[in-house]
């Protein structure tokens, strides 16, 4: 298995890529994952939004608050 360097290389590798993102408040966000910065706001498009993993918005691009995130997984 590859191993990372810094954490912000399994974004890199993830890039336009399909992202499952969770935040804090429960709510995820599933999308492309466009770009990101050192304090991990994140854009992704085609997304939508799930709510307890059921389907409740197609979003478009949206940017999330990377302090409002706790999970980033490639999907």
């Amino acid at each position: 298995m590859e191993s990372m360097a810094r954490p912000l290389d399994a974004l890199n590798k993830a890039r336009s890529k399909r992202v499952l993102v969770e935040l804090k408040n429960g709510r995820q966000y599933v999308g492309n994952l466009i770009s990101f910065d050192i304090h991990i706001n994140t854009v992704l498009e085609n997304a939508e939004e799930r709510i307890d993993g059921e389907l409740k918005k197609q979003l478009g691009t949206v940017f999330i608050r990377g302090d409002t995130i706790t999970i980033i997984s490639p999907q």
